[in-house]
Formats: C-alpha cells, sequence, structure tokens
C-alpha cells in the first residue's frame, strides 16, 4: 500500500511539475491565432514566425550574452572572494561574508532600483553592459555561497602539499585548487546563468534598446496572448533539455573513460 501511495506521490509531484510544460508545447502547435482550447490541428507556423523574427532572435542572443558573461564574471568574482575569506585569517571575515550574502535576502526590485539610480549619477547609459552589472550583482553571493562552503580541509591539505613540492600560488590556484572545486564551479556558474536567463525586472530597468528575452516577451504578452509566445517558451525548454541531456551524456562518458 504504502508503495503504491509513493508511485501515486511521484507521479503526482512530476504531474504538478510538467503538466504546465507540456500545456505550453501542445498549444506552440496550435494552427489557430489563441493558445487555448479547443486545440484547432498541428501546424509549424509559429515556430517558423518566431525563428524568422529579428527582435526575438535578437532578444535571445542578447539573453544568451548577458547570461554567460555575466555567470562567468560571478563565479570569477565569487572564487576569489570565497578563496580569499576561506584560506586566510582577515579582520571582520564574519562582517565581509554576511555583506557578500546580503543582496539574497534583497528584493531584485530594490536591487535594480538601486542599480539604476546609481547609473544615472554616473551618468552611465543603459544598455546590455549594465543588465550584465545587475545579473552580476544578484548572482555573485549565490557563487560565493556555492563555493566558499565548498572549499573545505580536504582542498587546504592538497594545496599546502602542493606548495610544499614547490608550486608558487597561482600554480596552486589554476592545478590544484579549482579541479578540485570543478564541480560547485560548475553548478554555480549553470545555476547563474539558470537565473540570469529568466531575469526580468533587472533586464527591464537597466536596458533600453538592446533589450533580453523577458523583456521582448512582455513587450508581446501586452498586444494579448498568442501561440507565438508558447513556441519561444518551447525553444528555450527544448535547448535547455537538450544542454542538459549534453553534459548528462559527458558525465557519463568521462566516468566510463
Amino acid at each position: 500500500m504504502m508503495r503504491w501511495l509513493g508511485w501515486l506521490y511521484l507521479l503526482t509531484a512530476y504531474g504538478f511539475i510538467l503538466l504546465p510544460v507540456a500545456v505550453l508545447v501542445l498549444f506552440s502547435l496550435q494552427d489557430g491565432r489563441l493558445p487555448v482550447p479547443p486545440f484547432q490541428g498541428v501546424s509549424f507556423r509559429w515556430y517558423a514566425d518566431v525563428l524568422g523574427d529579428r527582435d526575438l532572435m535578437a532578444a535571445l542572443g542578447n539573453s544568451a550574452l548577458v547570461a554567460v558573461g555575466s555567470s562567468a564574471l560571478a563565479c570569477a568574482l565569487g572564487f576569489l572572494a570565497a578563496y580569499g575569506l576561506a584560506r586566510h585569517v582577515l579582520p571582520g571575515a564574519a562582517l565581509v561574508r554576511a555583506l557578500l550574502v546580503l543582496p539574497l535576502a534583497v528584493s531584485t526590485l530594490i536591487v535594480g532600483l538601486g542599480l539604476l539610480i546609481g547609473l544615472n549619477r554616473l551618468g552611465i547609459g543603459l544598455s546590455l553592459w549594465t543588465a550584465g552589472i545587475g545579473h552580476v550583482v544578484i548572482n555573485l553571493p549565490l557563487c560565493f555561497a556555492i563555493l566558499y562552503s565548498a572549499m573545505g580541509d580536504q582542498q587546504r591539505n592538497a594545496e599546502r602539499a602542493a606548495r610544499d613540492l614547490g608550486a608558487n600560488q597561482a600554480q596552486v590556484l589554476w592545478l590544484v585548487t579549482v579541479p578540485m572545486l570543478r564541480p560547485a564551479l560548475l553548478a554555480a556558474f549553470f545555476l547563474s546563468v539558470t537565473l540570469s536567463w529568466d531575469e526580468f525586472i533587472i533586464g527591464f530597468l537597466l536596458t533600453r534598446f538592446d533589450v533580453t528575452l523577458p523583456v521582448e516577451i512582455w513587450n508581446l504578452l501586452r498586444s494579448g496572448l498568442s501561440p507565438r509566445l508558447n513556441a519561444i517558451g518551447s525553444l528555450v525548454f527544448l535547448a535547455s533539455v537538450a544542454v542538459v541531456v549534453a553534459l548528462e551524456i559527458l558525465v557519463l562518458a568521462r566516468r566510463r573513460a
């Protein structure tokens, strides 16, 4: 009985998670002009329409550029901060750690408004660069927390052994610390990419002409529902699944090797 209840709970949980995605994909194939029942036949016209829309493709490229660039910078800065605070005794280290993770407890709207006011005061125009700065600000605390928690005694002992064998600080970082922290670095990077990809408020407040995909989707929503929106969401979902599957295949191949 408990086994059947466990399976029922599992199916209910997966259905709750995946049903909206299934509906999204289903009505992206809707032949009609509205993504609502009844289903009016299968058609790929909306995918062709999306792929031929220059504004949407530009916004898609902008989102990918901002997500990857800001996540890489956030991981690099988070790694350096985590390494410095984990390997050196600094005055006020606890306060510094608290300040680094503080943006996690602050609303993204507040962070975005603060950056907007600060950039305006400095006379910096809004662009994808400013959106990238905003994404670094909101992702840096997450990267720092993940990497700081992964820096244990095992890495410390390996670093000491490398120094005893004659390695300098740069060699210790590049050849010992970074490889040992690779899973944490990858987790921080891909989680940052995911959060940056979906971020709307920062993109809305800190861009002007070159917008990200969530902002472009919001602009489309202002004119009403359309199967084009379902097609955009389906393409992003399929791309995410393809990346995850490719990474899983790569991990399995390395384990077998």
